[in-house]
């Protein structure tokens, strides 16, 4: 059972409706979440993908960042690598997209600059409920963008022969997806630190060693440290849940 610890310790195992308020984005702009998780010592990967590190409150707390958003944001890699299809809500996410508001099926945005890790047959575009956003370049193959659109899904182009993070955010914003939920990779994330455009980290600290080649969280360029501000933690199954906003993160 999911108990509190910080910033005050709960009575108590958390409700599921205490961990939705807990959870849930704030209303005042948009906001842009970035959910990984890490063995004790670092790795973000078991076998070159996420799931071995997975325990049931990393699982539940995963699906509830997806039931409250209003996009799921991932770069194409970790889609593939991963095997995202769209989000198909279950009864209790549908109940709970109503309780807030929310429209009935969040939409996915796939992020690539070159396209060569997202075919047209992925599932992130064929095996969904709403219509996959790809972001991507005009350097991107014509035919390959065509691909995409035949699969079903809306292709918007934002860079020349990178994509511009800052107008993804703006895209999402102007078509009303305020709360936007980032599952990486760690490139992604990287370049969205980089970028001034992350609102919150939400990272699990999983009970494993891994040691091995495992990457670490955020890759890429390098930036001045970003602080951050511990907001909460909860702990069940050896598992540590934290929550950390960032210091002066930009308004989006």
């Amino acid at each position: 059972m999911i108990h509190q610890i910080f910033p005050s310790a709960s009575a108590g195992p958390l409700g599921p409706e205490q961990l939705e308020e807990l959870y849930r984005y704030p209303d005042d702009r948009t906001r842009l979440a970035v959910n990984f998780v890490s063995s004790a010592d670092g790795a973000v990967s078991v076998d070159g993908g996420s799931a071995g590190l997975g325990t049931p409150p990393d699982r539940e707390v995963l699906d509830l960042g997806t039931d409250l958003a209003d996009v799921v944001l991932v770069a194409a890699g970790t889609a593939t690598a991963e095997g995202f299809t769209g989000v198909k809500p279950d009864e209790r996410a549908a109940r709970r997209r109503e309780r807030y508001g929310l429209r009935e099926v969040p939409v996915t945005a796939v992020v690539t600059s070159s396209g060569k890790s997202l075919a047209a047959d992925s599932p992130v575009l064929t095996d969904t409920l709403v219509p996959t956003l790809v972001f991507t370049c005009s350097s991107v193959p014509l035919g390959l963008r065509e691909d995409w659109t035949a699969a079903g899904a809306e292709v918007v182009l934002t860079g020349d022969d990178e994509v511009d993070l800052a107008r993804v955010v703006a895209e999402l914003s102007r078509r009303g997806l305020h709360r936007i939920n980032c599952m990486g990779g760690p490139a992604l994330f990287g370049s969205l630190a980089e970028a001034g455009l992350v609102d919150e980290l939400r990272l699990t600290l999983a009970p494993f060693l891994v040691s091995g080649e495992a990457g670490r969280i955020a890759r890429g360029a390098g930036m001045d440290p970003a602080r951050l501000e511990l907001v909460s933690v909860i702990t069940d199954d050896d598992t540590l849940l934290m929550r950390y906003r960032v210091r002066d993160s930009s308004s989006h």
